[in-house]
């Protein structure tokens, strides 16, 4: 029936949030009145593992202007409970589309030959050029982005960047080197950028040589950066939309300490990407103020971005 279909779609969404499949038994026992198993609960989340495997090899667009690659981290036992990486590459189309392209749990060990693979995959998909790849600043994954999309920009994340830098210092400080760091990532050149840098160090570099030191290794990809149009500049260091994303995964993660094996981590988190709320930023989507950035992409990188413009 119809109601029991709402149900249902009930019941993937608060999985999606992060509740348990005990934590749904009761929760529909208290909104609906009914009584429902946990084997139930668990038949129904498990009724998306099919559309799951046809999303992960879904033929994708031949362009994407950009590219975001993360990973987050989540306890999942396999003979015993160890934190796993699982790695995720959401892009921007030309249409000014969101899309999450790919998901994959990793060993936790070599991930930039993880990425390796992960990347060829995605170009087997259908992935034939991208301009700008934020990532973090892992040793070697330039190298194959770069193997993979010889032309793309490799940009470490700001986003990255800011949040390592965090992770150094005090909580009572943090405003404050937030303030700072965005007069370097807003500066309007290289040079601007390495003035503000060093009055940064100046600054912070006693209390925080470590955050001081992050910067210094990562400046060779995060000046790239400083060379775009301002559109650009913050469709890239805001990265709101993988934000919003890991938002979503933590909440998730977080209520169910950890999961039984990959598939089930695999499937709360998609559940987590294709989940939408009302009036709520959703991390797929249209991109807002997009034909401008459009107009930048096309006057930056001309037939690149033109040819696939339909």
């Amino acid at each position: 029936s119809r109601g029991l279909g709402d149900v249902y779609k009930r019941q993937l969404s608060l999985y999606a949030k992060g509740f348990t499949t005990g934590d749904i038994v009761d929760h529909v026992a208290d909104i609906y009145g009914s009584k429902v198993s946990k084997d139930l609960v668990s038949r129904v989340t498990d009724a998306v593992l099919d559309e799951l495997q046809t999303w992960q090899s879904r033929p994708l667009d031949p362009v994407w202007p950009v590219l975001f690659l993360d990973a987050i981290y989540v306890k999942i036992r396999d003979g015993q409970v160890s934190n796993r990486p699982i790695y995720v590459a959401m892009g921007i189309n030309v249409a000014g589309e969101r899309d999450v392209l790919g998901m994959w749990v990793g060993t936790g060990g070599e991930s930039a030959k993880h990425w390796a693979g992960y990347l060829t995959e995605l170009r087997n998909r259908g992935v034939a050029d991208t301009m700008i790849v934020a990532c973090d600043g892992l040793p070697g994954l330039p190298d194959a982005i770069e193997a993979t999309w010889p032309q793309a920009t490799v940009q470490t994340c700001v986003v990255h960047l800011i949040r390592g830098s965090l992770r150094y210092a005090s909580r009572s400080d943090w405003s404050k080197i937030t303030a700072d760091l965005k007069t370097v990532y807003t500066a309007p050149s290289v040079d601007a950028a390495e003035a503000a840098f060093l009055e940064f160090a100046d600054t912070w570099g006693e209390r925080y040589p470590a955050v001081v030191g992050l910067w210094e290794r990562s400046w060779e990809q995060f000046i790239p950066f400083l060379e775009f149009p301002p559109e650009l500049r913050k469709l890239v260091y805001t990265t709101n939309s993988i934000e919003a994303l890991n938002s979503r995964f933590r909440q998730a993660v977080r209520r169910r300490g950890h999961f039984p094996h990959e598939q089930a981590a695999v499937k709360v988190l998609y559940l987590c990407v294709k989940r939408r709320d009302k009036n709520r930023s959703n991390p797929t989507g249209r991109v807002p103020g997009w034909t401008k950035i459009l107009n930048t992409l096309v006057v930056t990188y001309g037939d690149r971005i033109e040819s696939a413009i339909k």
